[in-house]
């Protein structure tokens, strides 16, 4: 299982929310590009980067930080936040991504979402299927949708979507664990699906637990931040396996 520590920016920071309430805003790091290095110093071959000023937005806005990143590190970055366009598409994989994740822009532009697809193949395309109350929420978890989550990933893993990242938002920031029955019941239902859990990641225990699921990777964030996981930890997890 893949471990992808999150890098989350407002105004150019390193920033944490909680249930993705913008007012929660906790700045942990003024320097993105500081903290990503911190990540690969110990071993760290991957980074989930959202610009949530971006998903506010509706259009990408941190792309200098992506490139930044992408060129004084050797991370392989997934960037998500406020892809709405060809155009915004373009300048993330421009500026360096290596995967990028569409949540909103599936649920309201889905023919451009699998156009995306289409184009760029499913190793570079992931499905971000962020979740309250079994429904499907959008536009940096301000909005709510009627779309339950596991037709809608169901629906877009029959037109070739293999990555879902799915974030319980009642559970994000909040150290609280992860949503394992709903993952479980999930990878049940799509047998085959590449499902990166995310939110609620408090201790080791809880990333033992989503690799005993089968989760093909885990975006690990404030427990970092807080220091509930060290590098060190990071680090003997690059080392020796899960």
């Amino acid at each position: 299982m893949r471990i992808i520590p999150a890098i989350d920016i407002i105004d150019g920071k390193c920033v944490r929310l909680s249930k993705g309430d913008y007012d929660t805003k906790k700045i942990y790091n003024e320097n993105p590009l500081e903290v990503a290095k911190q990540f690969e110093d110990v071993g760290i071959q991957y980074l989930h980067l959202v610009d949530l000023d971006g998903a506010k937005s509706h259009q990408i806005i941190n792309h200098k930080i992506l490139e930044q990143i992408a060129t004084k590190t050797n991370l392989k970055i997934d960037f998500g936040g406020g892809l709405k366009s060809d155009a915004d598409l373009k300048i993330a994989f421009e500026s360096g991504a290596n995967q990028i994740t569409g949540g909103s822009i599936a649920v309201k532009e889905p023919h451009t979402f699998l156009n995306w697809l289409q184009d760029y193949g499913s190793d570079k395309i992931i499905l971000g299927a962020d979740v309250k109350d079994r429904k499907i929420a959008i536009s940096g978890w301000l909005e709510a949708s009627e779309l339950d989550l596991i037709p809608f990933i169901s629906d877009f893993y029959n037109k070739g979507i293999k990555h879902v990242i799915s974030t319980d938002i009642s559970l994000d920031g909040m150290l609280a664990g992860t949503s394992n029955v709903l993952y479980q019941e999930l990878m049940q239902a799509v047998p085959g699906v590449q499902l990166i859990a995310s939110g609620g990641i408090s201790c080791l225990d809880d990333v033992y637990k989503v690799n005993e699921i089968g989760c093909e990777g885990v975006i690990i964030g404030k427990a970092i931040y807080e220091g509930f996981i060290t590098l060190k930890d990071l680090e003997r997890i690059s080392i020796n396996g899960l």
